[in-house]
């Protein structure tokens, strides 16, 4: 089936789910699908006004595959569903999950705000909520973290306690090792994780929290006065807090404004006060440092991964091979990063 005839399938297919979600009929006044996405499909729906539902965003299987790590559809609604029950900004679902022409999806509330960060960075009219933004960035994660097992049973605990930060290095380790040719940037990054171990604040077994995975912008809704929505917590699982720290610290997603360590918006000083302050840890920007470097290797591996499934033709797809090329750039940023006096780093 042509990807025009799949999209008409989904579209024949909305009534019977937005029926079955909500339990009454919603007319439907206009469905469209959103971009980007690698492995999921999102489709936004405007019912009608006298069907009284808000504007609602299906979350479907998409035909592509991002990584083993991966939630299932199922496992991702339970989350968002933990999180929301936690008073953490997560978007509303409505109903269990669905099949939507063949494939797994669930329905939650689209939400207002601006989720594309290159605008969100640049934009005078989000001047303010830049501002607010490294505050509020903190207290969310914070309060994500703060979400225990015993009402998130769908996610179970790994069966034994271990040191995180070993663990992460060996996997992206055996990642690598997959990439069809040498990537020694990659490697000395790999090499400095090991050296520098002690600075990761995760060498002893520790409670695992609940970690986001992807938490940064890109994956934020935001207005004119700050945060509104979490989305894509597909990656969620349990794992240590300075994980999810570092990860909005990658300068992928600071978006040309370098300066600002925190996602273009603010500092890491900023945003780890905050997280400390409503945590209650002592986490410090050292300890951030090292698993910066661990994101931008994973970010690395993870864009060679994308080209692989381009080039060997299983998933012909120029957006995966744009992922591709960026690897190059990571690289540098990996580089920069170890290079102790190369370039003076912003907090």
């Amino acid at each position: 089936m042509n990807e025009a005839a799949a999209d008409e399938a989904v579209r024949l297919a909305l009534p019977a789910a937005l029926e079955k979600a909500f339990g009454r009929p919603i007319a439907i006044a206009k469905t469209w699908r959103l971009g980007g996405g690698a492995s999921k499909q999102a489709w936004a729906i405007d019912p009608e006004p006298a069907s009284q539902a808000p504007p609602l965003l299906l979350r479907r299987l998409g035909g592509g595959f991002l990584h083993d790590h991966t939630l299932s559809l199922g496992s991702e609604l339970a989350v968002i569903r933990a999180a929301a029950a936690s008073g953490i900004l997560a978007p509303p679902t409505f109903g269990a999950l669905l099949e939507v022409a063949g494939r797994d999806a669930f329905l939650m509330q689209r939400m207002p705000g601006e989720g594309v960060g290159r605008r969100i960075v640049q934009r005078d009219e989000f001047s303010a909520a830049r501002t607010q933004l490294p505050k509020q960035m903190g207290q969310s994660l914070a309060a994500i973290h703060q979400i225990k097992p015993s009402v998130l049973t769908e996610l179970p605990l790994p069966r034994v306690q271990e040191a995180i930060a070993p663990r992460i290095i060996s996997r992206l380790e055996k990642k690598l090792d997959e990439a069809p040719e040498a990537h020694p940037a990659i490697e000395a990054g790999l090499a400095w994780l090991r050296r520098h171990l002690s600075e990761s604040g995760a060498i002893t077994p520790r409670d695992p929290v609940l970690v986001h995975g992807d938490f940064r912008l890109g994956n934020l809704l935001v207005d004119s006065t700050g945060l509104v929505t979490v989305l894509d917590w597909e990656f969620a699982h349990w794992g240590h807090p300075l994980e999810d720290l570092a990860w909005p610290l990658v300068r992928a997603w600071r978006f040309g404004q370098d300066h600002l360590r925190l996602g273009g918006v603010g500092t890491a000083t900023a945003f780890l006060a905050a997280y400390n302050q409503a945590a209650g840890s002592d986490f410090t920007l050292k300890q951030l440092t090292w698993w910066e470097v661990a994101g931008n290797v994973r970010w690395a591996i993870t864009s060679l991964m994308q080209a692989k499934r381009h080039l060997s033709g299983a998933e012909p797809n120029v957006e995966l091979a744009v992922l591709g090329r960026l690897c190059s750039e990571v690289e540098l940023e990996i580089l920069d990063l170890i290079m102790e006096g190369a370039h003076a780093r912003p907090t």
